[in-house]
């Protein structure tokens, strides 16, 4: 697939995600569910991996890398997140979220010598400004409470973990290791992962058996893991952290589209105003400016 066949798959995925997830909260700890998902999603890839005769032996040093993607991407972060949830509104993660477009930025630069350009800067700005007026009477109501602080906390370290996720992926693909099966390893490590932590707090292993958590399990399961993560991740060793980070900014905008047409969500000044920016910041991001530049109807000069 193309870059930009990866880019809006992922998009779409990880923004239709959000109405999944509210069927999934309830009747099953939340660490249960997620431990649910994810081993669900890794035995999917370890059968499409041995049925396609993809080898699925590593060593154990690529072991260790994948275990650690599987504590970072697939458990630390989404614990993390879906606690910050229960604190702080779904909005406010979302904008804190965000924020991994920076350390995407920063932690490329500190492990992989990655030269930041310009426009990455710039369009990163004007996406997370974008994001921030977009949920601004959100944020407005936010209160230094010991509540809303620590669900702010819990929010930046599991986007720090994400990130984190991110260069060990990128680490793990200039070392040859496929995105496909590091992503079966990482799962089946990332359930194992959270499962333990579950039993540490001592949740039961229930399981919910109406359709509305049946079908949101497999959604999440197949497009919001296998698929969604498969097409980022590839995404992300094509053309860098950096800019495949963006998606990030933009699937909010994908949950509030569905949530206008599912939830009677009404779109506030600020959100109209925002999205342009954020529109703007993902052209920044993702063109060539010798591309821009022919949007833009200018000519493009080439040296002789």
């Amino acid at each position: 697939m193309t870059n930009a066949v990866l880019y809006s798959v992922t998009v779409l995925i990880w923004g239709s995600t959000w109405l999944a997830i509210k069927y999934q909260l309830g009747t099953v700890a939340v660490e249960v569910s997620i431990a649910y998902r994810f081993a669900l999603a890794s035995v999917i890839l370890l059968l499409y991996c041995a049925a396609r005769k993809k080898s699925l032996r590593f060593d154990l040093k690529n072991h260790g890398w994948m275990a650690l993607l599987g504590f970072c991407l697939f458990s630390g972060n989404y614990l993390f997140m879906y606690t910050a949830s229960g604190h702080i509104t779904t909005g406010l993660v979302s904008v804190g979220f965000c924020s991994m477009v920076v350390m995407n930025i920063i932690l490329s630069k500190v492990f992989f010598k990655t030269r930041i350009g310009g426009r990455v800067i710039i369009g990163a700005t004007f996406g997370m400004v974008g994001i921030f007026l977009v949920f601004w009477p959100e944020v407005k109501q936010f209160n230094l409470s010991d509540t809303g602080v620590y669900g702010l906390l819990l929010v930046l370290l599991g986007t720090f973990f994400a990130s984190m996720g991110n260069m060990v992926s990128s680490r793990n693909q200039k070392a040859g290791v496929p995105v496909m099966q590091a992503n079966a390893w990482g799962m089946a490590y990332g359930a194992i992962f959270i499962a333990l932590f579950a039993l540490l707090r001592g949740h039961e292993f229930t399981f919910d058996a109406r359709f509305d958590y049946v079908w949101s399990l497999v959604y999440l399961s197949i497009f919001g893991s296998v698929i969604a993560f498969g097409c980022y991740l590839t995404l992300l060793g094509n053309i860098g952290p950096e800019k495949a980070v963006y998606s990030i900014v933009l699937f909010p905008l994908v949950a509030l589209s569905l949530s206008t047409v599912y939830e009677n969500y009404h779109w506030p000044v600020e959100a109209v105003v925002g999205v342009p920016l954020v529109l703007w910041g993902n052209i920044l991001v993702l063109t060539k400016p010798g591309i821009m530049r022919r949007l833009m109807g200018r000519p493009v000069y080439k040296p002789l």
